[in-house]
């Protein structure tokens, strides 16, 4: 396989790289800066300089190619509109307007159960569930479009499938992770109704399994879950990820009603008054963390013939036997 990746320099792209070169493949990957290029070089890609925002640069990347990974996107919960929507939206159109300029014959794009995010309890949610038309925040939003756009595009000649891992983990230049034990640091950490609900979560592993399946056997115009098996209980899950990363998580929890109210209280008052960065807490953060989110991954398992190889036990086991050095921020 000739393949190119968009999002090669993070944390989902990394993994990427290093196995489709360990499986014997060909990786060119975007990079905006050189210290991405640097990564990308690092992970086993060759780097292909330029962003989202030049099809030309995308085109250039994907000539001599088969397949496209489009994993790049903003990924998060509150930022200017015009700099998610860019990425992710009109960095997606031009990802595709390059693909096919560049006779890509697959691509897959790394979607995520946000899509589904309107309030409505997520409970066992497969790939039946109607994309809502008003999905929770500008980032659901824009990877809701973004996931529209990629399906609608599917034909005969070129093959669209989107893959969508819940909460992704495990060993890497985890961002999400980062933020989140630096709010346990800063005493800036609470659980919403003592966090014990169920999640899926998706090792970054098993992410990547997923979309290498997708890029081999996914059916054009359609998505698939992604997670690492049976749901968990959140809280119990995320004290030992935490515990992993050099960090106990406490016990301050706010009941949900109230975190909700001060969300939605915090989001009027930073956009009325274009307060300098980010609310202590969003409507679209309640929904992904604090209540229970399970998906079922059926479908990418009697379809793809995916397994998720690594269980939650060997993907805290990897992070517990990293240096000590590594585990802290």
């Amino acid at each position: 396989m000739r393949a190119f990746v968009t999002g090669g320099s993070g944390f989902v792209g990394q993994r990427l790289i290093a196995t489709l070169c360990e499986q014997g493949h060909t990786v060119k990957a975007l990079g905006r800066s050189e210290a991405a290029r640097a990564e990308v070089r690092k992970a086993g890609a060759e780097p292909v300089e330029g962003d989202l925002s030049s099809p030309e640069a995308l085109q250039r990347g994907m000539e001599g190619c088969e397949v496209v990974f489009h994993s790049a996107a903003v990924v998060k919960m509150w930022s200017p509109r015009a700099e998610i929507f860019e990425a992710n939206v009109r960095g997606t159109e031009n990802v595709l307007e390059a693909a096919r300029a560049a006779g890509i014959q697959r691509l897959v794009h790394v979607s995520t159960e946000a899509v589904l995010m309107d309030g409505t309890l997520l409970t066992q949610a497969d790939e039946t569930w109607p994309l809502p038309s008003r999905p929770v925040g500008d980032y659901a939003s824009t990877k809701s479009a973004a996931e529209r756009l990629v399906l609608s595009v599917n034909s005969p000649t070129f093959t669209t499938v989107a893959v969508r891992p819940r909460l992704i983990w495990g060993q890497g230049k985890d961002s999400v992770m980062a933020a989140v034990t630096a709010a346990v640091r800063a005493g800036r950490f609470w659980w919403i109704d003592g966090g014990h609900y169920k999640t899926s979560t998706c090792h970054v592993a098993n992410c990547v399994e997923g979309m290498l399946l997708a890029a081999e056997k996914g059916k054009g115009g359609e998505a698939y879950f992604l997670t690492d098996g049976e749901p968990v209980d959140f809280r119990e899950f995320m004290s030992a990820l935490l515990k992993s990363h050099g960090v106990d998580p406490g016990n301050k929890s706010l009941p949900r009603w109230l975190a909700m109210g001060m969300a939605t209280v915090s989001e009027a008052l930073w956009g009325f008054l274009r307060l300098p960065g980010h609310p202590p807490a969003t409507r679209a953060e309640m929904l992904v963390v604090g209540q229970e989110v399970t998906v079922s991954d059926a479908k990418a398992r009697r379809e793809l013939g995916y397994t998720g190889r690594m269980t939650r036990e060997e993907g805290l086991r990897e992070l517990a036997q990293r240096a000590p050095e590594t585990a802290r921020p």
